[in-house]
């Protein structure tokens, strides 16, 4: 199974991503951050389609472009309930859920704590995961209405994948993540693993994707000992 992937920022710090299953040639969207600039993404890659879109969790900035894709292109809208409360869903999919691009199978799991509702893709076959809001390289998103317990659990079924899953994630907050991870962790690993990471943003490169393998070694949020630990870094990155 091969898909192609082709990650390009938007907004202030969002990654949208166009996928394709080179079988089919099918297409997806993982969010919809920015009708606009995905549309033309799109038509600069040449793919000429766009089946499905892919939504992570409720908020506008992964959202708001939906209805425009859809009117644009047909495509089909699938995500959590929850994404329903600000658009239209073709399919809701819950915790176990395939979705289907070509020959390519993405399995849908519940992962809550930056939103109550939140899922993540994973095309395991593949070996890639969208990961939306809930693991950031070196980070994970905020509770903004989840329990620590909650995204504890969550990250911790997600760093059961397989070590070389690549991990796609909805923002670059990876320079910012390095500088707290420091505060933390002061291996000579982690600071070669940060130094690499200020100098890509230095020279405009992405940090994205990661791996699970990378995640575990060096994501404070996974190297937490256990929920409270993990609820105690939080904090201390909210205040940072």
């Amino acid at each position: 199974m091969t898909l192609d992937v082709h990650a390009f920022p938007c907004r202030a710090d969002n990654y949208g991503y166009l996928v394709r299953d080179r079988a089919s040639g099918r297409v997806a969207a993982v969010d919809a951050p920015d009708a606009d600039r995905v549309l033309d993404e799109l038509a600069a890659l040449g793919w000429g389609r766009l089946d499905l879109l892919l939504i992570t969790h409720w908020h506008p900035d992964h959202t708001e472009g939906a209805a425009r894709l859809k009117a644009a292109t047909g495509c089909e809208v699938v995500g959590p309930e929850e994404a329903a409360r600000v658009t239209a869903l073709d399919r809701i999919v819950r915790d176990g859920d395939a979705v289907d691009l070509g020959e390519t199978r993405f399995e849908t799991s519940e992962a809550p704590g930056h939103t109550t509702g939140h899922v993540v893709y994973r095309a395991a076959g593949a070996g890639e995961a969208f990961t939306g809001d809930v693991l950031f390289a070196l980070g994970c998103g905020r509770l903004f209405e989840g329990t620590p317990e909650q995204m504890w659990n969550s990250l911790q079924a997600l760093a059961a994948w397989p070590e070389e899953t690549r991990v796609w994630c909805g923002h670059e907050y990876t320079a910012s993540n390095a500088r707290f991870a420091l505060t933390l962790d002061d291996r000579a690993e982690m600071r070669a693993h940060a130094k690499a990471i200020f100098a890509m943003r230095e020279r405009g490169e992405p940090t994205v994707p990661t791996t699970i393998g990378v995640e575990k070694r060096f994501n404070p949020f996974l190297t937490a000992a256990d929920a409270s630990e993990f609820a105690a870094r939080r904090a201390a990155k909210d205040a940072a």
